[in-house]
């Protein structure tokens, strides 16, 4: 048996030396063997096959929120929806504190605030809602369930002067009736039960799309099971199953506030109101999306 250089196969492959002698290493042409330091190739052997690398499956937004939340990433798409989010949610339900407040908290853990009152539930509500959108972060893929419905509102308005009221269940239903938008909701008695039937008939759909999600935060605003922070925990929710769906979220701004109201309110006569909303809404976090260079439900480049 006749055995050539590596130098010889490499030329011969259109190789390297180097990817030539790793091939031997790794026991990929059989026969070769090493004379101190050399290479000895038997002359008829054949170039091995490459091996493709499996493609790594692309990444979705979910995946990206939980790599950018653990290295804690400052001024990624993370970083943009703690605050935009945080804001705008707290905005709706009447938080007099602005974007650049709400940031200020968010980056400093500190309060930049002169000249003016704040009411401090509208700080401490901040700082827990930027621990809710950690928490649907990292329980976006399991199956939404009463008990994390509760555990939401429970961050959520915990320490607040709100869980100082002997009325007033932090992470528990209402125990007194509440109505929104002059319009009655489910009586605390009643409201374990229709949480539940609610849920089931979520849960039994075979394929969840944007039009399931509203509709499932329609019925769950009107049954209002909490005594406050319901719209928040709602539109948290929201955001968690389209995160947990691979669908587009979207985050209600002040632009969208009043047809957000009123497509709450006349759903069940003209679902196109409150749907054109979210869409119109999707379409300005998909813009942000594509500023990040996140394509879609997927990563082009990261």
């Amino acid at each position: 048996m006749k055995y050539l250089s590596v130098s010889h196969f490499a030329k011969k492959w259109n190789l390297t030396d180097r990817s030539v002698r790793k091939y031997c290493a790794d026991g990929k042409i059989p026969g070769a063997f090493l004379t101190g330091k050399t290479w000895n190739i038997p002359e008829d052997s054949e170039k091995p096959l490459r091996i493709k690398r499996k493609s790594k499956k692309p990444k979705t937004l979910l995946d990206i929120l939980k790599e950018q939340k653990e290295c804690k990433l400052s001024g990624g798409i993370y970083h943009r929806i703690q605050i935009d989010l945080t804001y705008n949610s707290n905005h709706i339900e009447g938080s007099r504190l602005t974007h650049d407040q709400t940031r200020y908290i968010f980056e400093t853990n500190t309060i930049g605030i002169t000249d003016q009152s704040v009411n401090v539930d509208d700080i401490i509500e901040t700082a827990n809602h930027f621990k809710c959108i950690d928490s649907i972060i990292d329980n976006a893929r399991y199956e939404l369930s009463e008990k994390y419905i509760k555990e939401l509102h429970h961050i959520l308005k915990n320490g607040t002067s709100d869980s100082r009221k002997d009325w007033f269940a932090v992470g528990e239903y209402k125990k007194l009736p509440n109505e929104v938008g002059g319009m009655d909701t489910v009586l605390p008695e009643k409201v374990h039960e229709e949480i539940r039937k609610l849920l089931n008939s979520y849960h039994a759909k075979k394929e969840i799309t944007i039009d399931e999600i509203i509709d499932f935060h329609v019925k769950f605003e009107r049954i209002h099971p909490f005594q406050d922070g319901n719209g928040r925990v709602g539109r948290l929710i929201m955001f968690k199953e389209c995160l947990k769906h691979n669908i587009i979220p979207f985050i209600i701004d002040e632009e969208h506030k009043l047809y957000y109201y009123r497509g709450l309110k006349e759903w069940e006569i003209e679902k196109g109101y409150l749907r054109d909303t979210c869409l119109s809404a999707q379409d300005d976090f998909f813009r942000i999306m594509k500023y990040f260079r996140i394509d879609g439900k997927t990563v082009l480049t990261y």
